[in-house]
């Protein structure tokens, strides 16, 4: 069994080797540094870490002003609050002036037990729309890791979505990660499964089960989902002819939505998308709240043999 570790923490080891090399490394966090584990950064850099308090919409301004005085601001706190509450000053200060402002956030029915209130799940339709802003949605520890040092030195604002409970480790140190870059981690000719986050984990899961059956799925990392890797898709799709997008997310506007949109304007194949079906999440268990609202390899599975008989 692959070693569980959260997201949450590629993100905070990413801000401390940032931090030892780079002083105008600076972090922002919103009273819930434990949570998203930027009191690591504290503790190491006092002098560089600022607790905004409950105030996500000064927060996001103020690294704004960090960033224009030449710092390299990440700030941090609930995905539903970083880019919920401060969703115009996100637009309007940071990504109309294309400042390099880096926010993040724990996101997805996996939030687990604070419910509906504190589990975004509409984060990637909401910051994708807003121009010269990049979205990662990283499936692992390391991969949070990386996708939050690209994000440092990367022109603009990005998002960084990160979990909360543990995963599987499933990518290496050394595995390839590029910006708007997506990676096949499998390679197969009868469906592309693209997925995102810790749906790659189960896209995989899924592939291994179909391959039982004599199915041979391609399975997508997509962990830019902005901008998204629209070659790497497009020539999977038109090798398989069919595709099923996984998120933990909701299906509107989502990255089903941006990858059906795509087909739809250059490659049209038959399509199914797993996600969140248009519903508030509820609180629960991790797990018992992705397999709830089919958020599983079991969907992913199902997906797939609904797309292989259209």
């Amino acid at each position: 069994m692959p070693e569980q570790i959260p997201t949450r923490f590629g993100y905070s080891d990413a801000l401390l080797e940032l931090g030892e090399k780079d002083d105008r490394i600076v972090v922002l966090d919103a009273d819930l540094a434990k949570s998203t584990t930027s009191i690591r950064f504290k503790e190491r850099f006092p002098d560089r870490f600022f607790q905004m308090g409950i105030a996500e919409q000064n927060m996001l301004n103020v690294a704004a002003g960090l960033s224009i005085a030449g710092k390299i601001p990440f700030a941090s706190s609930y995905g539903v609050f970083v880019t919920g509450r401060a969703w115009e000053q996100i637009r309007t200060m940071i990504s109309y002036s294309n400042l390099n402002v880096n926010f993040a956030g724990h996101a997805g029915i996996s939030v687990g037990p604070d419910g509906a209130t504190h589990q975004a799940l509409e984060d990637i339709a909401i910051i994708s729309v807003i121009p010269n802003t990049s979205v990662f949605v990283p499936c692992d520890h390391i991969e949070t890791k990386k996708a939050t040092m690209v994000a440092a030195y990367n022109p603009g604002p990005s998002f960084i979505r990160f979990g909360r409970a543990p995963v599987p480790v499933i990518t290496s140190e050394d595995a390839p990660f590029e910006f708007g870059k997506a990676n096949v981690l499998r390679e197969g000719n009868d469906v592309t499964i693209v997925a995102c986050g810790i749906m790659v984990n189960e896209a995989l899961i899924a592939a291994d089960n179909l391959k039982s059956k004599g199915v041979s799925a391609e399975v997508i990392n997509l962990h830019t989902v902005k901008p998204m890797d629209e070659e790497t898709i497009l020539a999977s799709a038109k090798r398989t002819g069919r595709v099923v997008s996984a998120e933990e997310h909701q299906l509107i506007l989502g990255v089903g939505s941006m990858v059906s949109s795509l087909l739809a304007r250059k490659h049209p194949v038959p399509m199914e998308m797993v996600g969140m079906p248009n519903r508030f999440g509820e609180s629960g268990e991790p797990n018992e709240l992705l397999a709830e609202f089919g958020c599983t390899s079991c969907n992913i599975f199902d997906a797939v043999e609904k797309v292989m008989r259209r």
